[in-house]
């Protein structure tokens, strides 16, 4: 399996800001996603982290002058921004950015943004009342209109012990804006609507019945259709994962609330992604109270809850969406999405093996079959936004057809 950035060229140029130590973990996990990465030190930046720490994470020497470019790298600085997928500045100081806005080159890192071709990202990171300057402002917003793309910094406590606007942003964030500008933008001005996550019914304030989805395969397809530009509403159960980054976030709790929040956003949509794992049962009754173990009975009365997959397909035609289903199965792969594509009305069903310990529910791979009129195509064994890629490939094909 390769990483989302394998093959990728980030030179990421780093500047005098305490935040500097987050970025060190940023090229860490850029490395580990397959991204060749080359460092960019100002003299102020080596106050705070030493070069050695991220050319160790890196893997290549850290570049500080445009002589040492020369001797280690046998190119200029013109050709470090030029043969660069993505130029990222982060942290980026509120010098940096008033530099790079008055078009100066006094050293490595702003002589090759001035002579960069490739997207050039810049996060910045400082003080509140810096960045809430007038004059910041403006300098942000001179780089924004010739381009630049601007990561907004997060709310919170600074290392000064102040609060406010200017803390650098955090990695997900980050990530997502890169993968981004990386991605085939296929999908813009689709409106996707993708459920994920278990729902809960509940026996009693205490328990509930539910199952064993993640939600990771409903999170890996918002995130990755957002990537291609569609704009994404995601209808999620009960998660402990991050919530993606860019996407509208609606969060419910059982099969009833779920039900509410698809059929009350489902007429505004051309896609339908049915990746949520939805309880078929709930209790007939619900305890407003705590049932003690003593008083509890043997038996469970369960009644079925609403069908929102078959509500969605018998609603399919008269909204004009694409509707998209999923099916866990243990045995008999085939015959049952067969018979869900069919009774559900669906242009796609995919197919999932719950019975193998690396493709169900739960962990970061999969292995989906997918089934329409043409017939099964099996994808690879790979991550679940390989994955949910994938499922988006033949999704957009759909979708051009229908232009």
């Amino acid at each position: 399996m390769t990483g989302r950035f394998s093959q990728k060229k980030i030179v990421l140029g780093v500047t005098g800001s305490i935040a500097a130590f987050k970025v060190a973990g940023w090229v860490s996990e850029l490395a580990k996603d397959g991204a060749d990465v080359s460092v960019i030190m100002t003299e102020s930046a080596r106050r705070f982290v030493a070069p050695l720490t991220f050319a160790a994470l890196s893997g290549n020497a850290v570049l500080t002058d445009m002589f040492q470019v020369e001797e280690f790298r046998n190119i200029s600085h013109i050709q470090l921004g030029q043969e660069a997928d993505i130029l990222l500045i982060a942290p980026a100081t509120a010098n940096t950015i008033a530099k790079l806005a008055h078009g100066l080159a006094d050293d490595l890192l702003s002589t090759t943004v001035l002579a960069a071709t490739c997207p050039i990202f810049v996060a910045p990171a400082m003080n509140s009342a810096m960045y809430e300057n007038q004059l910041t402002q403006e300098n942000l917003g001179k780089l924004k209109q010739v381009g630049y793309h601007i990561i907004d910094p997060e709310y919170g406590k600074m290392a000064c012990k102040t609060e406010g606007s200017g803390r650098l942003a955090g990695w997900d964030s980050v990530r997502e804006q890169l993968l981004q500008s990386l991605s085939k933008q296929d999908l813009t001005g689709e409106q996707f609507l993708i459920t994920a996550g278990p729902t809960r019914e509940a026996l009693d304030p205490a328990r509930f019945l539910s199952n064993r989805s993640s939600g990771k395969m409903g999170y890996a397809l918002a995130r990755t259709a957002r990537r291609r530009g569609a704009e994404v509403h995601l209808i999620t159960g009960p998660t402990s994962l991050p919530l993606p980054h860019g996407v509208k976030v609606t969060k419910i709790e059982s099969a009833r609330d779920m039900y509410d929040a698809v059929m009350a956003s489902c007429t505004d949509c051309s896609v339908i992604v049915k990746a949520a794992a939805v309880s078929d049962f709930r209790s007939l009754r619900q305890a407003t109270e705590k049932v003690k173990k003593e008083d509890a009975e043997s038996i469970l009365t369960l009644e079925q809850t609403d069908d929102i997959l078959q509500e969605l397909g018998r609603n399919k035609e008269k909204y004009g969406y694409l509707l998209v289903g999923f099916a866990a199965e243990s045995s008999n792969l085939h015959e049952a999405g067969e018979k869900k594509l069919k009774n559900k009305n669906l242009d796609c069903i995919a197919i999932n093996d719950i019975s193998n310990s690396n493709t169900g529910f739960a962990v970061d791979t999969n292995q989906i079959t997918l089934l329409d009129k043409t017939g099964f195509t099996d994808l690879p064994f790979t991550s679940k936004e390989e994955t949910a890629n994938l499922i988006l490939d033949r999704v957009a094909t759909y979708l051009s057809s229908k232009v």
